[in-house]
């Protein structure tokens, strides 16, 4: 096995003797041998020390991405088929019984670059690292051995990719994807496009969360913005909203939610709109709507560090909308899924924003991602998702 050998400089070990898995490119002292994109690579501290291995990204400013601490092939398919079945034995234990849920997380499960999602008898998967594309094949059969699905697309639609030099494909890599499948949640029964949805064709982050809702919204008036195929909106029906109404700018993602609506009979009391949601939040104050839950769960509004700023504007706007639509005695449920924005720049944005609605609140409960998307302690960047439960207090 040809291995690269990649030595640090000194003084830069530390976070990756800490857990931390990626090198970037500017604590590197020395490489050497070839630098092909994705080959496997040893990792040395600056007295020789070894680390571990990995695989090299020329491209990235991630350089190096660790798979392990220990001297191992990780150019075969054991080592995924391995590395696979142990994520999987924690979701058996955390979901026994559940068709679909999140496989791997990533580095969370110690397998950087690699995102693969279950839907019942699909897998639905994203490779964003030049070292995970570069073994897509191991990955693929190490797959079928575990899961013998009937189908394997790669929604390889990302963004980062380019940042590891990288193409945006959807491309099917095994049996057949057809145009919609279907997933549970919670005894609740939703239609996945895993050619065409966000991600990889579903969200499964907010699974727990959504059961938020069983305590709240009987027989209120509920608002999601920003809905997507309906979870949220569906779940508050079946719990007895006695309306619901759901909002979100892309018609294809309207249709499915109606879909979903009709698919666990709830169809009477949800109903869904296309809109621009910050226009159409102002538009339902001035027609005097009040609602006892609103649901903010809007796409990542912060791409990266540099765009922080105007990304927490909007999530001021449109969470001060929201606020001013409550109820005396409303739930708030808002979410934030950008990494960048952290839980208290969150809450003090939240602050601002009840200040701005002239509406005071207390915090109920701060929830995170479902454990399918597990939290490596080392890892910060592994949580992403945050998720506050607020109550109007007062007239």
């Amino acid at each position: 096995m040809r291995m690269l050998k990649i030595r640090l400089r000194k003084n830069e070990d530390r976070r990756i003797k800490n857990g931390h898995p990626w090198v970037f490119s500017n604590e590197i002292e020395r490489i050497e041998g070839g630098r092909d994109t994705g080959i496997a690579a040893e990792l040395y501290d600056a007295g020789g020390g070894f680390m571990g291995c990995g695989y090299y990204s020329p491209h990235s400013l991630i350089a190096f991405r660790l798979l392990t601490r220990n001297r191992e092939d990780i150019d075969s398919v054991d080592f995924y088929e391995g590395r696979i079945r142990a994520s999987l034995a924690h979701r058996k234990g955390i979901y026994p019984g559940f068709s679909t849920l999140r496989v791997v997380y990533g580095e969370s499960d110690f397998l950087p670059g690699l995102v693969v999602d279950k839907y019942g008898d699909y897998l639905s998967l994203q490779i964003l690292s030049a070292g995970m594309e570069k073994r897509r094949d191991l990955l693929v059969e190490a797959l079928q051995r575990i899961f013998s699905p009937v189908g394997i697309i790669a929604r390889n639609d990302v963004a980062v990719r380019t940042l590891e030099g990288l193409g945006e494909t959807v491309e099917v890599l095994a049996g057949d994807i057809p145009e919609a499948v279907e997933m549970e949640e919670n005894g609740l029964r939703f239609m996945v496009d895993l050619r065409h949805g966000q991600k990889t064709g579903g969200f499964l982050d907010q699974k727990q969360n959504h059961l938020i809702l069983r305590d709240i919204c009987r027989d209120m008036a509920v608002l999601d913005c920003f809905c997507y195929s309906g979870s949220w909106a569906v779940h508050a029906g079946h719990f007895g909203a006695a309306s619901v109404l759901g909002l979100d700018i892309s018609p294809h993602a309207v249709e499915m939610a109606g879909r979903n609506a009709a698919l666990n009979g709830v169809e009477e009391r949800v109903r869904f709109e296309e809109c621009d949601a910050f226009d159409r939040l102002r538009s339902l104050k001035y027609e005097g709507k009040r609602y006892g839950v609103v649901v903010m769960d809007p796409p990542a509004f912060v791409k990266s560090r540099k765009n922080i700023a105007e990304a927490t504007k909007g999530y001021l706007t449109v969470n001060r909308r929201a606020m001013e639509l409550l109820e005396p005695g409303g739930y708030l449920i808002t979410c934030s899924c950008s990494y960048h924005m952290g839980r208290e720049a969150f809450r003090e944005m939240l602050v601002q924003a009840a200040r701005l609605a002239r509406c005071e609140l207390r915090l109920v409960a701060t929830c995170s991602q479902a454990p399918d998307h597990p939290v490596l302690l080392s890892f910060p960047e592994s949580e992403y998702l945050k998720c506050f439960v607020l109550q109007s207090v007062g007239s």
